[in-house]
């Protein structure tokens, strides 16, 4: 049995989203839900480092923010990958019909603002929201969370070089978790070394490196008509 959840999507456009609850056995799922859903520690975590030179130039060329793109090659390459659309929640297995990018943004009292951006095929849309949800998240310094999506998560340390981060599991939150800092130049490349953080339980590490891959082609062959 399952349990159907439809909400109207904010800010979003007028279309009910959908979220199931599903039986594990159902899924491909089902022996990793057995082995991780109740480990101690579930996440896994990988290290890649892309090359990002065509963000960088598409980014000063057309005027929009680097981290808009990386969230978007994001969304694009996750959403390729069916295990993206499935997350363990509360000691159940969930299935979402649509995909967010997390963003965290600086907010008008010196402080942090979570944000969430809805995934869309076309990055001149997911570019308005992009613009439109930060600015409100930044000067409300409220959080804007889309609980009807599966959320990717993301954060930006631009200003400091890390080679990655691990152990962000809190029990709670178990959403997948990109972290990158500054990118670097390395003779004609623009590189940036990112952690990927995910729940054994939702995906695979076959299926956590094929989306890294993914990630790498999307950079490589964005085009923008914005």
């Amino acid at each position: 049995m399952s349990l159907l959840f439809y909400r109207k999507q904010p800010n979003c456009g007028n279309f009910a989203e959908k979220m199931e609850e599903v039986n594990p056995a159902d899924t491909s799922r089902a022996y990793a839900f057995q082995m991780w859903m109740k480990a101690p520690m579930p996440m896994v975590t990988f290290f890649k480092t892309l090359d990002v030179s065509r963000l960088v130039r598409l980014s000063r060329r057309h005027g929009l923010k680097f981290n808009m793109l990386m969230c978007w090659c994001i969304g694009k390459a996750a959403s390729r990958i069916k295990e993206f659309y499935m997350l363990p929640v509360d000691g159940r297995l969930v299935r979402y019909d649509t995909l967010a990018v997390n963003t965290i943004v600086a907010n008008s009292q010196g402080e942090i603002s979570s944000c969430d951006i809805p995934f869309s095929f076309d990055i001149a849309v997911f570019n308005a929201a992009y613009l439109e949800l930060t600015r409100e998240a930044a000067g409300s310094c409220r959080n804007h969370d889309l609980p009807e999506s599966m959320v990717i998560g993301t954060s930006a340390l631009a200003r400091y070089e890390i080679d990655g981060a691990v152990g962000m599991f809190s029990g709670l939150f178990n959403n997948p978790f990109l972290i990158w800092g500054r990118y670097r130049r390395d003779w004609f490349r623009t590189l940036l070394t990112v952690s990927f953080q995910f729940h054994h339980t939702q995906m695979d590490g076959a299926h956590a490196a094929r989306f890294l891959t993914l990630l790498q082609r999307e950079i490589r062959s964005l085009s923008l008509s914005v």
